[in-house]
């Protein structure tokens, strides 16, 4: 069993010229192919992984557990997030002029390098290309609909930046994820806090599901996670890997009133804030 520890590679890809090219960072450059040089800070990135599906586990970290008050888990649940999710680095994140709680999850994203199926928990680690920060955007305002499939909540275009790239040659279960708003630590919790670890989560998904390569796997968040404002610069990081940075803007609301609403509910507001909602609940029946 290997868990890709070696030498850190990495490994990015940005429009160059029109054409998605696959770079290697050194220092504020980013090296081409052809061997040529991009600064790294004109680079328009794109996501590191083509995917053929996204899948989420839900409450995977102990501190987001306990920040929900939820039971002991003694089996992962999991949801997806359509393709046109995708997003990059340093691209924008697009809160509908309707919505007010769009908020931040810094994961690690698990992006899968051999197709898997029926594979055990030690041959995992053989099967992944590498690791990159993710952010699972969500618009908590549609908690009240889709049945829990979080459809609308996660899957809104652009809601999974991803990048700035992939990194292998890490031990990544000696890491930690971090996410910032406006340079603030808002969120953090180390790797081996999670309940169902990366061989499991992968190992448990691939005994129906056949993962291929570029699919990706996001593992979890944990407490905290917050609405964001509009122009917040959110970062998540997970060291040893790379920071990923987005931008909030606001985009106008849709032009027809077909389907559910955006809401502002108990259901909506508990998941939104988190251990704010239950601390604003203590106090009222105090």
């Amino acid at each position: 069993m290997s868990v890709l520890v070696g030498p850190r590679e990495e490994w990015r890809r940005i429009l160059l010229e029109g054409t998605p090219q696959w770079v290697r960072p050194e220092g504020d450059r980013l090296r081409l192919g052809d061997g040529r040089f991009v600064a790294e800070a004109d680079a328009v990135y794109l996501p590191p992984c083509d995917p053929t599906k996204i899948i989420c586990i839900h409450l995977n970290y102990e501190s987001r557990r306990v920040e929900f008050r939820a039971p002991e888990l003694t089996t992962p649940t999991y949801f997806q997030k359509p393709l046109t999710a995708l997003n990059a680095h340093r691209g924008k994140l697009s809160r509908p002029a309707d919505c007010q709680f769009l908020n931040y999850e810094g994961e690690v994203g698990v992006i899968v390098g051999k197709p898997m199926r029926n594979i055990g928990r030690d041959a995992v680690w053989d099967h992944i290309a590498g690791f990159a920060p993710v952010n699972d955007v969500g618009a908590q305002d549609f908690r009240d609909t889709d049945a829990g499939s979080m459809l609308r909540v996660k899957g809104m275009d652009g809601f999974c930046p991803i990048g700035p790239g992939i990194v292998r040659g890490i031990d990544i279960r000696e890491q930690a994820v971090r996410t910032y708003i406006n340079g603030k630590v808002v969120q953090e919790g180390a790797l081996a806090e999670m309940t169902f670890d990366i061989p499991y989560i992968l190992a448990d998904l691939c005994r129906h599901i056949t993962l291929l390569p570029g699919d990706l796997i996001l593992s979890g968040t944990p407490a905290n996670s917050r609405p964001m404002a509009i122009g917040d610069v959110v970062e998540v990081e997970v060291t040893g890997v790379g920071r990923l940075t987005n931008t909030v803007q606001e985009i106008p609301a849709p032009a027809h009133d077909v389907g559910h609403d955006p809401t502002d509910t108990d259901t909506v507001r508990r998941v939104a804030l988190g251990g704010d909602w239950w601390a604003q609940q203590g106090q009222a029946s105090a």
